[in-house]
């Protein structure tokens, strides 16, 4: 049903962890129950470093697995415009609209987080 990589990020998660000295958002899926925390490190308009705590379905926890490695050392205005169509592309298999929001609640959460920062600057 999925290819090999999406398994593998499901079932091995990269960058798993808490950042204590960081930017965080939270997010939900209420639709299917999948809940993340990201943690962000900035430094010099990058995201230096990602971490997160994610429960969440195959496609949650390997979109943000995915996203978690893609994103670091990106400059943050990038990130922020990173769209759906990006991060389907990085996942590479077919997402009903159901799953849509199982594909983009990191990537949503990361975004909201930056812009917590940005709107504090």
């Amino acid at each position: 049903m999925y290819r090999d990589e999406i398994l593998d990020h499901y079932k091995r998660p990269r960058n798993e962890g808490r950042i204590e000295d960081g930017l965080s958002g939270e997010g939900e899926n209420e639709s299917c129950g999948d809940h993340t925390e990201v943690f962000l490190k900035v430094l010099e308009g990058e995201v230096d470093e990602m971490r997160h705590e994610t429960d969440g379905c195959a496609i949650c926890t390997a979109a943000i697995s995915i996203l978690s490695e893609e994103i670091q050392e990106r400059p943050v205005d990038e990130v922020m415009s990173l769209d759906s169509d990006w991060m389907i592309e990085k996942l590479d298999i077919d997402i009903s609209p159901m799953r849509m929001k199982c594909a983009l609640l990191g990537l949503e959460t990361v975004q909201e987080a930056l812009k917590q920062e940005s709107d504090e600057l």
